[in-house]
This record gives structure tokens, C-alpha cells and sequence, in this order.
């Protein structure tokens, strides 16, 4: 946890009821300093409405199943050979600019004006603080929920607004219940419950002991990933708290909120079928039986959970009727408004692999003390990362956390902890490979060793075809200090065990590494596999 307290942005969206249809009224309801409570008025222009036609038509996905369905053997998918060798160029550079134009247009009518500076003048004070900005939108305009906000970013070259660390942004609603006291968890405690996969089973569908084998199989592997016994390949095990998943299988209603109310959990975990409804939409956990958004907020909220998340396609999807969307019916809201500090659902149908690449890296990063925003991020860059710019799976996942809530689910790692003479240990510099065209990409080296390869058992994955399976070994070597230094010092190495190399550049110029083994400084500069590679960048950060 941050030893800062997050400074906070709260923005407004509503359609002026008294002006012209597509005029809005941004407002500021909650800032840092007493300046920026702003307003300003915007009209939702025929270029955004083009634009925004547009992206449906390349990047809705409504073919997709309603649930991902789980392997019973699930291998984190890391190289998706379609884009490595797609041979429709044409159409993945059209789709990334209307990606980026869609995104800045976006930015560029909500930070306006008076809203602009109040965001520049919160921001600044959050770096000047060391700690980040928690942005917030309330989107009050049922119309334009759908709208892919995610992935706003201010010109071209920069980062989308939901992929930063210094603004950590979710969707946030009004006239909510407040929020009951309550405290941090030493670990996570998760309720995974998997529903019906369909709305209408054949009769006995649900007792069919095949159809329970492969829900049973589905259900294993989840508790696996939530675990984090499914290793991601870039994270660091050793660093997170201990989880327990327990399993409801095809609940009834009452055996759902009997298990809520004797565990004590702090994350609810849905994967089945459901439908939008007016109430916050329906939820089938087994053959005629229901739950709508209603009755589940009222047992999360009494049982005190504080996260929801839906591997479903329509938990932030509102309802409509005669094609009209309906105020703040979808799920995410209602759980809200009733008082559960967080929800994550998807805005849009998601694939199998894409959201268990998600789910996989957003438990372990909420296992590694993670607030729950920057958690998303993390696993969003993850998506984005894997499925590329130009592929709607980092759009997906939409967090909406209350206004009252900040986000952190555990408390700080105690860290002062007695220690016998000589206990301690000498401590490392934290290392890290950095990608150089986005900073916030790191891929930190734990217990003093990163493997490198295409294969997903390696700590950092490069899904590059002329990076090797196990391409290359990072590691440290300590060695005793001199002088004022400390008693040990860790030095770096690069070993080299690839078919086509490794590239280092220094203060020399670029040096082509193979089957060797060389010194690392900070600041060296690498390309695994051939000179066209990603640029990385070695660090130490402190």
C-alpha cells in the first residue's frame, strides 16, 4: 500500500435536459483543491458519432460466446500466431488508428477547457505528492455506457488513460448507499461460483454426470489460476499473500447466500450465464434458478464483500427497452448503488484465452498488495501486450469502484519485523528490464534470476519469431564490497543460450551476443533475437 494517500478527480457526464439533443454538462464534483470543482459544456459532434459507428463495426463482438469457456488444460496463451504472420496489413493498420483516433477524440471533448486544467492542476499536485491521481467518471447518460472510455489518451504516442500508473482510472456512479467501515485483509479469501452456461438446459442437463465432469474440470482450473498456481510467466510468486478459493457449483439461491454468509470472503467471483434486466440483470446459477442484480447486491453487501467480478459478457451492460438503454440498470451500477465498494465485468463479449490471461494476472496482481485499479492495469497492459493495440481485448474490462471506496483490499506488508544478528541478509538493488517505447512496462527481476524465451514458463515473454524458446538467463552475483560500500554488492549478468543472439548496446554502440555471457550495467539497452527486436532496457532502481 502506498504510504501516500491517493489524491482524487471525480468527473461528471449528464445530457442537458433543457438544450439541444447531444448537448452534455461535464462537471467536476470532487477535487483536490477548492478551484476545481469546474464545469463545461460539450456537444457530442457528428465526428465522434462517425468515429464511434465506425469502431462497432470493426470491433463489436456479440459473435462471441456469452461465457468463456475454461480448458480443462489451460496453458496461458502468450504468441497468437494469427497476428504474427496475419497477412491482412492493411486492415490491422486501418484498425489501430481508429483505435488511437477514437481514443484521443474521446479524451479531447472530455478534457476541455476548465475540465483540462483541473486535471492538470490535479495531477501535478499528485506528482508533486509522489502519489498517484484516481480518476473517476460517472457516466449519468445511459447512451453512453457502451462507449469504450478505456481508452482515451491525450495525442498520439501517448498512453491510454486506463494503462498508466500515475492516473489509475474506473467508472464510478452517484446517489449511493455509503459505505460501512471496514477493514483490510491479511489475505484474499474468494468465493468462485459457476453457473449455468446457457439460459435454457435440456431437461437434466444440469445432473448430466458428463456435463458435471467438465464443469468440475472448468471449475479446478479456475481455482488454479485464482491461486496463482498457474504461473503467468511475469510475475513473482514468493511475493503474494496466501489465497483460498472455495467452489459453489450450479448453486441454488440459498445455498449461494449461505455460503456468503459463513465465509467471510472479500471477492465474489460469477462465471455463468446471464441476461441485462431493469434490476441489474439476471444471474441463472442452475436450472430454474435465478438471481437478479438486486437481491445478489443486498447478500455482497451485507456479507461485507468487497469486490464482485463477472467473467460474463453483460455485467456493464445496462438494459434497454424499445431499444433504448435504461438508467443505471446494468449490474456494475446496481451493485454500486447498494453499497459493494468494487465491481469488474466486461463491457463487451471476451474471448476464452483473453479473459484468462486477465483473470490470471489481475488475482496476482491484487496478490502482490495491488490496489484493485492499478490490479486492472496491470492485467489490461497484460491484454494489450499479448493481443495487441489494434484488438479489442484490453478494452474489455471495466472497473467501477464506489466514490467512498480506495481501492486497497489487504493491508501493507508489516515490515518491521525483529531480526537475529545476522539475519537480514544483504539487500539487492531492485533490477528490471523495461520496455524503452513504454516506460510503464516493467518486468522486475525477483530472487536475483529472469529467464527469457518465447515460451510462457519464462519470466519475461517476448512473442517474437526469432526470440528462442529459452533465449537468455538475467541474473546476479554478489560479491563482497569495498570501502564505505555495503558488505555485499549484486553485479548483473546476461547469458546468452538463443539461436540468433542477443543485441546490447552501451556507451560502445551495439554488440551481438551469442552463446555468451556478459556484464550488465543500467541503462544498457537489449534486443533479444535480431536487431529489429523490441527494445528493452535494463535498470537498477535503487
Amino acid at each position: 500500500m502506498p504510504s501516500v494517500e491517493p489524491i482524487r478527480l471525480r468527473l461528471a457526464i449528464e445530457r442537458l435536459s433543457s438544450a439541444a439533443a447531444d448537448h452534455y454538462a461535464i462537471w467536476v464534483v470532487e477535487a483536490p483543491y477548492p478551484g476545481g470543482y469546474v464545469h463545461h459544456d460539450r456537444i457530442w459532434t457528428d465526428e465522434l458519432k462517425y468515429l464511434w459507428q465506425n469502431w462497432l463495426q470493426f470491433f463489436s463482438l456479440r459473435g462471441l460466446p456469452q461465457v468463456p469457456h475454461v480448458p480443462s488444460a489451460y496453458v496461458p496463451q502468450f504468441v497468437t500466431e494469427d497476428l504474427i504472420d496475419d497477412p491482412t496489413a492493411t486492415k490491422r493498420s486501418y484498425t489501430s488508428r481508429l483505435m488511437q483516433t477514437l481514443g484521443i477524440r474521446l479524451w479531447q471533448w472530455l478534457f476541455d477547457g476548465a475540465i483540462q486544467s483541473s486535471l492538470d492542476q490535479s495531477l501535478g499536485m499528485a506528482l508533486g505528492q509522489g502519489s498517484p491521481l484516481c480518476l473517476y467518471l460517472d457516466i449519468r447518460d445511459p447512451d453512453l455506457i457502451a462507449i469504450p472510455w478505456e481508452i482515451m489518451q491525450p495525442q498520439p504516442g501517448r498512453q491510454a488513460l486506463s494503462l498508466g500508473e500515475n492516473i489509475r482510472f474506473s467508472r464510478t456512479t452517484s446517489d449511493v448507499d455509503p459505505l460501512p467501515a471496514f477493514d483490510l485483509d491479511q489475505n484474499l479469501k474468494i468465493l468462485l461460483v459457476l453457473g449455468e452456461e446457457d439460459i435454457v438446459s435440456p431437461a437434466g442437463a444440469s445432473s448430466d454426470p458428463a456435463a458435471m465432469l467438465q464443469l468440475e474440470a472448468e471449475a479446478d482450473m479456475l481455482k488454479r489460476i485464482l491461486q496463482g498456481e498457474v504461473s503467468s510467466g511475469i510475475r513473482n510468486r514468493g511475493m503474494m499473500v496466501p489465497c483460498q478459493v472455495d467452489v459453489l457449483l450450479r448453486p441454488s439461491p440459498a445455498e449461494l447466500i449461505r455460503a456468503l454468509e459463513r465465509g467471510r470472503y472479500s471477492i465474489f467471483f460469477y462465471a455463468g450465464h446471464g441476461v441485462p434486466a431493469p434490476d441489474g440483470g439476471l444471474l441463472f446459477l442452475r436450472e430454474q434458478a435465478q438471481l437478479n442484480g438486486t437481491e445478489l447486491a443486498q447478500v455482497l453487501t451485507r456479507c461485507r464483500v468487497k469486490l464482485a467480478v463477472f467473467n460474463t459478457c453483460w455485467g456493464a451492460q445496462p438494459d434497454q427497452q424499445q431499444q433504448q438503454p435504461i438508467p443505471r440498470s446494468s449490474l456494475a451500477e446496481v451493485l454500486l448503488h447498494h453499497g459493494v465498494p468494487a465491481v469488474l465485468a466486461m463491457r463487451d463479449s471476451i474471448a476464452d484465452e483473453e479473459a484468462l490471461s486477465f483473470i490470471q494476472v489481475f488475482s496476482q496482481a491484487l496478490a502482490e498488495r495491488n490496489p484493485v485499479d492499478r490490479a486492472v492495469a496491470i492485467a489490461r497492459q497484460h491484454l494489450l501486450t499479448l493481443y495487441k493495440f489494434n484488438q479489442p481485448a484490453w478494452t474489455l474490462p471495466v472497473l467501477y469502484v464506489h466514490p467512498d471506496f480506495e481501492s486497497q483490499l489487504l493491508s501493507a506488508l508489516d515490515t518491521d519485523i525483529t531480526r537475529l544478528p545476522g539475519e537480514g541478509g544483504p539487500i539487492r538493488p531492485l533490477a528490471a528490464i523495461r520496455a524503452v517505447e513504454d516506460p510503464s512496462l516493467i518486468w522486475h527481476i525477483y530472487g536475483g534470476v529472469m529467464r527469457v524465451g518465447r515460451r510462457p514458463e519464462n519470466d519475461l515473454v517476448i512473442s517474437e519469431p526469432w526470440v528462442s524458446s529459452n533465449h537468455a538467463e538475467i541474473f546476479g552475483r554478489q560479491f563482497p564490497g569495498q570501502g564505505d560500500t555495503p558488505p555485499m554488492q549484486t553485479a548483473y549478468y546476461l547469458r546468452d543460450d538463443s539461436r540468433y543472439g542477443t543485441f546490447c548496446h552501451s556507451e560502445k554502440g551495439w554488440r551481438h551476443i551469442h552463446r555468451q555471457e556478459v556484464s550488465l550495467k543500467s541503462g544498457t539497452q537489449l534486443r533479444f533475437g535480431s536487431p529489429q527486436g523490441r527494445l528493452m532496457e535494463f535498470v537498477i532502481e535503487g
